[in-house]
């Protein structure tokens, strides 16, 4: 079966798997070949997928899956985090979202500064517009 994992601005995963766990509102599942069609939205949770003796893992911020043909299964998420090992993808999340706050802070605190810029030069012309009024009088 084919695997795609898909974010906003990317392609996490494009790779055959034999089996895949995943989880959603009410439990945990499995999929397998020949899964019939299938949506369901996912939890904030770790996926897993075989591929041979291998096993792989990615932390999902929620999002749907869908099994399509039997063959294919597709999942849409906001943000995903690929491991090898569930015991380095918690320190590998953790640190992935640390560094996703600090983005988010420093945009957020541009905005502010913006927005205030906008606001001083509004009230700048304001004030100037009625001085000149307060003139013309």
């Amino acid at each position: 079966m084919k695997l795609r994992i898909v974010t906003p601005l990317e392609i996490v995963v494009d790779e055959d798997f034999t089996s895949l766990r995943a989880e959603d509102a009410s439990g945990g599942f499995g999929i397998m070949a020949g899964h019939e069609p299938f949506l369901t939205a996912l939890t904030i949770s770790i996926i897993s997928w075989r591929q041979g003796q291998g096993e792989r893992f990615c932390a999902l911020r929620g999002g749907t899956l869908v099994v399509s043909g039997g063959t294919t299964v597709t999942i849409t998420t906001r943000e995903a985090v690929l491991g090898d090992s569930l015991a380095t993808l918690d320190a590998d999340v953790l640190a992935q979202f640390r560094a996703d706050i600090e983005v988010e802070r420093a945009e957020h605190v541009e905005a502010v500064q913006l927005q205030l810029n906008a606001i001083r030069r509004m009230v700048s012309r304001l004030q100037r517009n009625s001085a000149s009024i307060g003139e013309i009088r």
